[in-house]
């Protein structure tokens, strides 16, 4: 009779496991559809980020930043019209023959010299450089980019107050207020770039500030209940889709995951805090990884700005494709491990 039962126990707990498996297998299935839709546009992305950052450092070299916007689809007259520069001296800046068709694009001269349009359109940055002053070089559509619009107050608050308004908005954007801590520490980079401020002090404003700011998190989720954060978090990007990501990778990586949150997806950084005080983590360990995960962090974004110095309207195309890119690698991570069966959050279904 004991033996009948255990079988039929055994059989019922065989039917139920059915349905969790194949529900499993559907959402790794769903996986592994959206990891190779994402492959192709993140290897796009990645080759426009490339191009795009080379051409904007060639710009700089050629003296003439605003010239990054040039793109190999483009025609002579175009580049002559947008750049302000007489199209018989273009043609001539490039030694090509006069009669040579104001309506050929870059490509189809590029294929002609035997190069690469990539490095033709490098040739006529240097060639628009050594034609127009660099005063005079403009956008072709003369409007501000979105980076630099949202940039503009930030850079007015570090110009006017300086160190504290720095570490203002990078703390309390820690804490999880939606604030630019990433425009504001590339903004920081730029300006330690033009000799405006010191890039040392304004690299260590930015480190304690943010890790004064995710201590602040922690503390907050220490002394508060979780129902409480449920209730009224949201003003800290405390929502139930977030916590839940944050603690899936909790439950993956354990304190690692503070690491993880301040680099690679800085955006669950506040959430991750705040979880990481509500589950009593060591503060000692909490803090060492926050720190070394700021430093990464804050290398990352200070180094974009000191790169691309102080004309943010030239950088637009990098950081618009770096962005996408990022956001694209994101996607792929995620869609890699659930398919694959290692992301804890896929182990219950």
């Amino acid at each position: 009779m004991r033996a009948q039962n255990n079988a039929n126990s055994q059989a019922r707990e065989a039917v139920a496991a059915k349905p969790a498996k194949s529900k499993s297998e559907k959402v790794r299935r769903a996986a592994k559809i959206v990891f190779l839709i994402a492959l192709l546009p993140t290897i796009l992305f990645a080759l426009r980020s490339y191009g795009s950052f080379r051409l904007l450092r060639s710009a700089y070299e050629a003296g003439a930043p605003l010239t990054s916007s040039i793109r190999p689809w483009m025609t002579l007259n175009y580049v002559a019209a947008a750049f302000h520069a007489p199209e018989p001296a273009l043609v001539a800046q490039l030694g090509l023959p006069p009669q040579t068709d104001p309506d050929s694009s870059l490509i189809t001269l590029a294929g002609r010299a035997g190069i690469s349009p990539a490095l033709y359109a490098q040739r006529v940055q240097r060639a628009i450089a050594a034609l127009t002053p660099k005063a005079n070089v403009e956008h072709a559509n003369g409007s501000a980019s979105w980076f630099g619009a949202i940039g503009d107050s930030v850079l007015t608050a570090v110009l006017v107050y300086g160190y504290p308004a720095l570490g203002l908005t990078l703390m309390l954007g820690a804490i999880g207020l939606p604030l630019p801590d990433g425009v504001a520490t590339t903004i920081a980079g730029s300006l330690a770039s033009q000799g405006r401020i010191d890039w040392l002090l304004a690299t260590a404003v930015i480190v304690i500030a943010s890790v004064i700011g995710d201590a602040v998190g922690y503390f907050i989720g220490r002394l508060l209940s979780e129902q409480f954060l449920s209730r009224h978090g949201h003003w800290l990007g405390f929502t139930p889709q977030r916590r839940a990501r944050a603690q899936a990778l909790f439950d993956r990586w354990g304190l690692l995951t503070v690491f993880i949150t301040r680099t690679f997806m800085s955006y669950l950084s506040s959430i991750a805090s705040l979880l990481a005080g509500l589950s009593h983590y060591r503060l000692a360990k909490f803090l060492g990884a926050a720190s070394i995960g700021r430093l990464v962090w804050t290398a990352g974004y200070f180094g974009l700005g000191y790169g691309i110095g102080g004309d943010w309207e030239a950088a637009t195309s990098f950081l618009t494709n770096l962005s996408a890119l990022v956001l694209l690698l994101a996607l792929l991570a995620a869609s890699g491990a659930v398919a694959s069966g290692r992301f804890a959050g896929t182990a219950g279904i």
